[in-house]
Order: structure tokens, then sequence, then C-alpha cells
């Protein structure tokens, strides 16, 4: 079941206004914030992979409903997922994949997540490309410093199954807890490459030099979104979600490169 889409009606009703009285922009959103009923925090518990596009998803959602805040906390999915298990305050789950998902779900704290997006793996190498990394094949290379996120966390069960699927025997010099924190390996120079999601790889603008991996299109991550059967804020976190699933959150996510839901 998917997770109604909710068009906001009360920001096109008072453009149209606007339009047609010659209202400023600033008493539009004056009153925006005063018809709106949504209002107070959203808390959101975000996979690492997705921190460029939920920040921008957050800030055009608050722009919409002056009275709403998101506050998104991102991480290893698997470690999110914990912190809902252990009575974490949360609204809304979005996950890179579906184990942490089922986690939550398993334990009636939610139900009937949606996915929303997908993404593959990526080979990132610093800039200059000093391991002479070119291949996936490559990483088996003796000396070649590599690192990879831990599989106890989605871009590291990915990257296992990736290697293991291809044969392709790595011994990495660390094991990550996120996307995030190998795409700053790379970064700074402290590894020779690294897997990454196709998005961070892309929204490092630069920073690395990203190479494609075609063998990565058959091991891909989904990523679904729920609202907590217990949200703290549960009108606010489900227009959220229905944001996030709407036809904004689907442009941003495509932007950002990530596949279509499947």
């Amino acid at each position: 079941m998917r997770i109604p889409r909710l068009a906001p009606f009360a920001l096109v009703a008072l453009l149209a206004l606007a339009g047609c009285s010659g209202e400023g922009t600033a008493a539009a959103a004056s009153r925006t914030a005063s018809t709106d009923a949504l209002s107070g925090k959203v808390t959101v518990l975000a996979a690492a992979s997705l921190t460029e596009t939920f920040d921008s998803l957050g800030a055009r959602f608050e722009k919409l409903h002056p009275n709403v805040t998101v506050s998104t906390t991102y991480g290893g999915s698997g470690a999110l997922a914990q912190q809902i298990l252990q009575g974490a305050p949360v609204d809304v789950f979005a996950s890179a994949a579906d184990a942490p998902m089922t986690t939550v779900t398993r334990a009636g704290l939610a139900s009937h997540p949606t996915e929303f997006a997908t993404n593959v793996l990526e080979l990132v190498v610093p800039k200059g490309n000093p391991g002479g990394v070119r291949t996936l094949s490559d990483l088996s290379k003796p000396g070649l410093k590599v690192v990879l996120c831990d599989a106890t966390v989605p871009c590291g069960s990915a990257a296992q199954t990736l290697l293991q699927k291809t044969g392709v025997k790595v011994t990495p010099v660390s094991l990550e807890q996120d996307v995030k924190q190998v795409l700053a390996k790379v970064e700074l120079d402290e590894a020779d490459a690294g897997l990454v999601y196709v998005t961070d790889a892309r929204s490092a603008d630069g920073r690395v030099t990203s190479i494609a991996v075609p063998e990565a299109t058959t091991v891909v991550n989904d990523y679904p979104i729920v609202v907590l059967k217990n949200a703290p804020n549960s009108a606010a976190a489900k227009a959220f979600a229905a944001y996030v699933l709407g036809p904004v959150g689907t442009k941003v996510l495509k932007d950002a490169g990530f596949g279509a839901a499947p």
C-alpha cells in the first residue's frame, strides 16, 4: 500500500489569491503560516546517502509549511533502525535497503513502507587516481588501499555481494559505518579507491574521480520510507512522506542520480 500523495492545496490556493490581488511574497508566506494546519517538528531518520536530497526536500517542505521544522539525522540504515527499536521518538524512517526497514516493521513499529528510489554502486578514486584504478578487478591489486562500508550497512552489503558475484578479492584497509565515511576517506587521499553509491559520487562535485562499474547494475538497493506508528507528529510526518513520494521528491531524487522505484 502506498502512502497517499498529498498535494499542497493550501499553497496553490494561496498563490492564486496572491496573483489576483497583487499580494507580495512576504504577505503570501504570512497567510500560509496562519492558515496551514500543519505545525511542529518532523523528526526524520534517513540513510546517509540521502543527505543532499533530504536536506533539499526538507527545506522545500518547510517553505510550503512555515510552521513545520524538518529535523533529519543521517547515518547507516542499520544503526538508525536500532535507534527506533530502542525507543527514539521518530516520525519518518527512510532506509537504503529493505533489511533495516524489515527490522522496524517486524518489531511492529511501522507497517506498509513504500519504496521511493533505487541506487547502485560506483568506484571513486582520489583526483589524479594515484592507484591507477580503472575497473572493479583492479581492487585486488597488491598494496592498493581500498575502503568499503561495513557489511552490516546497506552500502557494505551491496559491495560484498558485488565482489562475490564478480569474484574480485579485496582486503579493505578499513570498513566504515556509512557511505559518506567511505567517500571522505577517498577525498582525503586516505584510500586509493572506494565503493560508494552513484549518488554519493555525484554529490562529491569533482572532489573525487568516479568510475562506472557495469557489473553493479545487478546489485540494486531499494529505498523504502515509512511513517512510524507512534510518530509524535503524525499529520506532518504523513505529509512529508507524501512529499518525498510526490512529483517534487521524485524529481529531486532523479536529479541526484537515484533510480526510479521498482
